[in-house]
């Protein structure tokens, strides 16, 4: 088509279909507007087909047609962009072939990398310095160039009069893991961007880790060998029109006035709780506490920050400890799915970079860059860390403190930045032998590192116990998902349950009442204190500030759910009936039948410390006597004596004996160190 017929055809079209959205585009100042390409494709095939096959000459066709509407004196350069390409224009990153060049097409991956903006010229203006001609060149090409001659017969030294420089960005895109068959690694793309498609707003969109899909022309840029000439080999880059964030936040997710209403009336339901419990994850039998716990996790706590600028988290982090085929992966994959933004992670293959973050070599602008792992890419998101066992000592480390503080320090290379991490972490481990011991305590089965379980605010063991009532039924349940998969529907769908969780967690920010901060004191003055006539120095304790903090998360939750903007007594009790679910099921003392939170975090009971510090006693005193070399015996007849049993005599003086406390100078007798 001639480029005159393609100016007045987009004329007409925007005329015909977007002249108001244009009008008020330019009262608003924004330069660009973006156009539907369906409806375009009904205004005129011809035109349509013209934009796949020549998009830069068509688009700056589009662009003219524009700037000849009247439009105000600041806007200087409007820009079309093109929205809603058909699917077979649709492009796999590995798929880009030399055909593809200089043509249309719609692009999906992740964004790894992002270099800074930067000016670009577009095109700079000389004067002659002989006839005092003015010469316009076009800056096409990476290099800046000058006029090569003038009318007047005068070769180089031209006068730069001025230059035209727009913002230019570079980002890396990568392909989706969902896109990837079997065993393939990930290829990668070079995007550029110009424009408003660098303006803040759109920045947001193109954050590393952000979900996006990019309409531009694929273009080819010349390789520099080292001697400084060309190469015949040529690299890939793909000239961005129009950016589109694919996988939404919580704040980007769109509630309409007919959704809000729905969602006004489910929370008004008496049996919302239940309602929703059982929509979180209705494919998977029983486990009606976890799921519960689930929900008050996917809509969180408040979030604070103080006067002195503490900020306390609002985000409640989840364990899952359980016996294989529970179904703890299943349920970890199916939160994935409501949630937005998450990722899901799985033990051996990450590590501790993977996690945080780590410093690469910058491709565009040489120096070092800092890409995010999954705790920050999923900043106001969620993470589920699947085999969280399986990860080695190293890696567990990294994630302290993005569980309690919400950052990641990173000081490495000539970069020491602070990330953000205000993650919710949904993480699920075996049992240190496969499966847990009926007979044995839980905590010693647990084999993680006291102080990262301590920062979860919840911790459910998830047995598998024979019982042949509940057999049957969860073999009926499962048989039935296999013979018809469309068997359960959920009573809430998908996309409402989102929207519901995203309007409670933008809107909904509830206070403690006096009711329910008084059931949530009481609860913990009462835990604390429980067996106050025993021994003060090794009484146990049953429960921590830690839990207290995340009891009032609990409760903020419990209220948020109903959308009302006080916590209630009953809210109260909710999170106290979870927290004390957990604490009798992992914190037990099996010895003493007291709950001890000590068994969690630091993995020695207040019981076993205190025979300890009995034993230790003992080999004080009879030094006084004996002199520095004890003989074994002494020790196990005082202690029998003081009434404690031999084999925990001899299991306390290992423990000793491993602290380094005592060692044996010689066979049956012990020294202090």
């Amino acid at each position: 088509m001639e480029a005159a017929d393609l100016v007045s055809k987009f004329q007409e079209f925007i005329e015909a279909n977007y002249h108001d959205d244009l009008l008020e585009r330019t009262r608003k100042g924004v330069s660009f507007i973006v156009l539907d390409f369906s409806e375009l494709s009904k205004f005129d095939i011809e035109v349509a087909e013209e934009l796949l096959e020549n998009p830069e000459e068509t688009i700056g066709a589009a662009e003219l047609a524009v700037n000849q509407f009247d439009l105000p004196k600041n806007i200087t350069k409007f820009r079309v962009r093109f929205k809603n390409l058909p699917d077979n224009q649709k492009l796999i990153i590995r798929n880009i072939r030399s055909k593809n060049l200089g043509k249309l097409y719609v692009i999906e991956g992740i964004v790894r990398q992002k270099s800074d903006v930067r000016p670009q010229v577009t095109s700079a203006r000389f004067e002659c310095p002989s006839c005092g001609n003015i010469i316009t060149v076009l800056q096409l090409d990476s290099k800046f160039k000058e006029p090569s001659r003038c009318g007047c017969g005068r070769k180089g030294k031209f006068r730069l009069l001025s230059k035209e420089l727009i913002d230019a960005q570079g980002i890396t895109l990568e392909e989706a893991p969902e896109d990837l068959e079997g065993g393939e690694q990930p290829k990668r793309l070079k995007v550029f961007l110009k424009d408003d498609l660098v303006s803040p707003i759109s920045e947001k969109h193109t954050n590393p880790g952000s979900k996006i899909l990019i309409v531009g022309a694929i273009k080819e840029i010349p390789l520099v060998g080292r001697d400084g000439g060309k190469l015949t080999r040529y690299d890939l880059l793909l000239e961005a029109n129009y950016i589109e964030a694919v996988q939404e936040d919580y704040s980007d997710l769109v509630i309409t006035a007919e959704e809000l209403k729905k969602i006004k009336e489910l929370s008004n339901d008496p049996k919302i709780y239940e309602k929703l419990t059982r929509s979180i994850a209705p494919s998977i039998y029983g486990h009606d506490k976890i799921k519960e716990a689930l929900l008050l996790q996917l809509v969180g706590g408040v979030r604070k920050i103080r006067n002195d600028g503490m900020i306390t988290r609002g985000d409640m982090h989840i364990l899952l400890i359980g016996d294989p085929g529970a179904g703890k992966s299943q349920l970890l994959k199916r939160t994935s799915k409501v949630a937005p933004k998450s990722r899901y992670v799985s033990g051996k293959g990450v590590s501790g970079a993977g996690l945080t973050a780590s410093v690469v070599k910058d491709e565009f602008l040489g120096g070092w860059a800092l890409e995010a792992g999954a705790l920050p890419l999923c900043n106001r998101g969620f993470c589920m860390i699947d085999e969280m066992d399986k990860m080695s000592p190293e890696d567990t480390a990294a994630m302290h403190e993005a569980l309690e503080g919400q950052t990641i320090t990173i000081s490495k290379a000539n970069i020491q930045a602070t990330l953000r991490a205000e993650t919710t972490v949904l993480a699920a481990a075996n049992p240190k032998f496969g499966r847990f011991d009926p007979y044995d305590i839980l905590a010693k089965q647990i084999n993680m590192p006291p102080t990262l379980i301590n920062r979860f605010d919840l911790i459910f063991p998830v047995k598998d116990m024979p019982d042949e009532k509940n057999d049957e039924r969860l073999a009926k349940h499962i048989l039935t998902l296999h013979q018809n998969p469309e068997f359960i529907e959920p009573e809430i769908d998908s996309e409402l349950l989102r929207k519901y969780l995203a309007h409670s967690r933008q809107q909904c920010f509830p206070v403690l009442t006096e009711g329910a901060l008084n059931e949530i004191k009481k609860y913990y003055v009462e835990m604390r204190n429980k067996g106050v006539g025993e021994d003060a120095g090794a009484r146990a304790v049953p429960i921590s500030a830690r839990q207290l903090e995340g009891l009032v998360r609990l409760a903020e939750a419990s209220a948020k759910i109903r959308l009302d903007t006080k916590v209630l007594k009953k809210d109260a009790k909710r999170a106290i009936e979870l927290v004390h679910y957990c604490l009798s099921q992992v914190g037990l003392d099996p010895e003493t039948g007291k709950i001890d939170i000590d068994r969690i975090t630091t993995g020695i009971t207040t019981s076993q410390r205190s025979k300890i510090f009995g034993i230790k006693e003992i080999i004080v005193e009879l030094e006084n006597k004996v002199g520095k070399t004890i003989p074994m015996e002494d020790i196990i007849k005082e202690a029998v004596a003081k009434g404690i049993d031999e084999s925990d005599v001899e299991e306390s003086i290992e423990k000793l004996k491993r602290s380094g406390d005592l060692f044996e100078p010689k066979n049956g007798f012990l020294s202090r160190i």
